[in-house]
């Protein structure tokens, strides 16, 4: 079953067809017995879910630390009633830079037919920077409330485990139905944002992401969205592991579990944010 998934679609395994080639017939006059010294073919380990864990904790904890050395490197942006705006423009350029470059890397690892660690890692890196910055600025929107960093992390962690549960415990099947329906929805999703952040480029967006009820619920619907995306990445690892895929193709759904990870999180923050903004 080929995949929807730009991550995974770029992998034979993740679509169902073997990673070992069959060769074609040959004619038996032109076999040959060759008794030389040969050493054995150096034998690839596949891809297990123990592998795909370890490759995820490693892009996570890479962005995490690269988070917090952002979070540390701007520093505070308000100091008492003074508002410090070079570490404002600090804090929107690496959150921009960090969004751009991100976006860049995702598309690049995406469409990549050979995963390549090194760019996971880079990736990692980026939007560790990106999430530094993004909280930062938001922290600093609702008034200096930094717990709400704390509650979207416990967040994230709450919606992976209970969705990794209710994945295994009521063995959820995938159907192309569902696929296409997930995607279609995580794609509408990012027009409309991207709709949004141009218009209010000219002053006349329509509140997507804004932090206020409109903006949670649209929060809360692109953490549904989030949650379906890790449904399909835990199906599409079962299938590579099955496939027999190498080791290296761990980071590849390393880099998709990532990617949904991150995307929980901004959410979650926003919501967290929303609600101490009410307070």
């Amino acid at each position: 079953m080929q995949s929807n998934n730009p991550v995974f679609a770029r992998s034979d395994g993740f679509n169902g067809r073997s990673a070992q080639s069959t060769p074609g017939y040959t004619d038996p006059s032109s076999w040959s017995l060759d008794l030389g010294d040969h050493g054995a073919p150096p034998q690839i380990q596949p891809m297990t879910v123990e592998t795909v864990v370890q490759k995820t904790a490693i892009t996570l904890t890479v962005a995490a630390l690269a988070a917090f050395a952002t979070w540390w490197f701007i520093g505070p942006l308000v100091d008492g009633a003074d508002v410090d705006q070079d570490a404002v423009n600090l804090t929107y350029m690496l959150a921009m830079g960090g969004a751009i470059a991100g976006f860049a890397l995702a598309m690049v690892n995406s469409f990549k037919r050979v995963i390549s660690p090194p760019l996971v890692i880079a990736y990692a890196v980026v939007e560790g920077v990106f999430i530094g910055a993004f909280s930062k600025m938001i922290v600093s929107f609702i008034g200096g409330d930094s717990s709400i960093v704390l509650q979207a992390v416990l967040g994230t962690i709450a919606a992976f485990a209970g969705t990794l549960t209710v994945y295994k415990v009521f063995n959820i099947k995938v159907t192309e139905k569902f696929r296409r329906g997930v995607m279609a929805a995580l794609f509408g999703f990012v027009a409309l944002a991207l709709l949004n952040f141009v218009m209010s480029l000219f002053g006349a967006d329509f509140g997507f992401r804004d932090f206020d009820t409109f903006g949670l619920l649209v929060s809360c619907a692109a953490v549904v969205i989030g949650v379906l995306c890790l449904i399909l990445d835990f199906d599409f690892v079962e299938r590579g592991v099955a496939a027999g895929l190498p080791e290296s193709e761990s980071w590849r759904a390393a880099f998709g579990l990532t990617v949904t990870l991150v995307w929980i999180y901004i959410e979650m923050l926003r919501i967290a944010a929303i609600f101490a903004g009410n307070d």
